[in-house]
C-alpha cells in the first residue's frame, strides 16, 4: 500500500504551493515514491479522528502501515532517510543536510512566518505600522546571513538535499513579498529549486485539489 498524506480540501494559500502538504508532496516526488492523498477540511481537522494522527488539528500528516507521523520536516526526514534522492551517502555531508533541514524550519521560517502574520492578521492593529518594518529587518537580517553562506553555489552544501527542499519551501512563503529579490542569490536558488521536475510534479498535484475545490 502507498502511504498516505493528508493535505487542505480547499486551500487558504489558494493554489500558490505553499500549504505544508507541499513539501512532503514534493519530498515524495524527488525519492520517486507513490502516494495517496486524503483531503480534510477545516472541520474535519478538528474532529476526532483527524486529532488521533495530529494532536494540534492541522496538516499535512504521514500514514504507512502502523506509523503515522505529522509535521512536515518530520515527515520530509523519513521520507529522506528511508529513500535515496534526497541525502547524500557520504555520512558528514549527510548530517550536514540533515541540519539545514532543521535551520530552515528553527532559524529562517519564524521570521517569515511573523512577516505574514503581521501583514495578513495585524494590518488593522493600532500598532501594525510601526511593527511591520521591524518585522521586516528581522526577515533581512535572517536572509543577509543565509545569501552570505549560500554566496554563488548552487545549492547549501553540495547537491540538492532535503535542506535545500525545506529551505526553498520557507523562502517561497516570500512570494507575495519583495525582500526576496533584495538577494540576487537567494532569489536565484529559490527559482533553480523551482524549476526541478519533482517541484513541478508536486506543485500540480496540489494545485488540482485548488481548481477541483474552486
Amino acid at each position: 500500500m502507498h502511504p498516505i498524506i493528508t493535505a487542505f480540501a480547499r486551500s487558504p494559500d489558494r493554489g500558490q504551493g505553499l500549504a505544508r502538504d507541499m513539501r512532503v508532496r514534493w519530498a515524495l516526488e524527488e525519492t520517486e515514491q507513490p502516494y495517496d492523498v486524503r483531503l480534510v477540511s477545516f472541520k474535519e481537522m478538528k474532529q476526532p479522528a483527524h486529532l488521533a494522527l495530529h494532536p494540534f488539528g492541522q496538516i499535512p500528516t504521514y500514514e504507512e502501515g502502523g506509523l503515522v507521523l505529522f509535521e512536515s520536516g518530520a515527515i520530509v526526514l523519513h521520507i529522506a532517510t528511508h529513500h535515496p534522492g534526497l541525502l547524500p551517502e557520504d555520512r558528514d555531508a549527510r548530517e550536514r543536510a540533515i541540519g539545514w533541514l532543521f535551520a530552515a524550519l528553527n532559524t529562517v521560517e519564524p521570521p517569515i512566518f511573523e512577516l505574514q502574520n503581521a501583514v495578513l492578521l495585524e494590518r488593522d492593529k493600532p500598532w501594525s505600522d510601526e511593527r511591520l518594518p521591524l518585522v521586516k529587518d528581522r526577515v533581512r537580517d535572517r536572509l543577509k546571513q543565509l545569501a552570505a553562506r549560500l554566496g554563488d553555489t548552487e545549492w547549501l552544501d553540495g547537491g540538492f538535499s532535503a535542506g535545500d527542499l525545506m529551505m526553498a519551501s520557507v523562502l517561497l512563503r516570500l512570494r507575495r513579498s519583495s525582500i526576496l529579490d533584495e538577494f540576487a542569490n537567494l532569489a536565484a536558488y529559490v527559482a533553480r529549486a523551482e524549476a526541478r521536475p519533482a517541484y513541478n510534479r508536486a506543485f500540480a498535484a496540489q494545485y488540482a485539489v485548488f481548481k477541483g475545490a474552486a
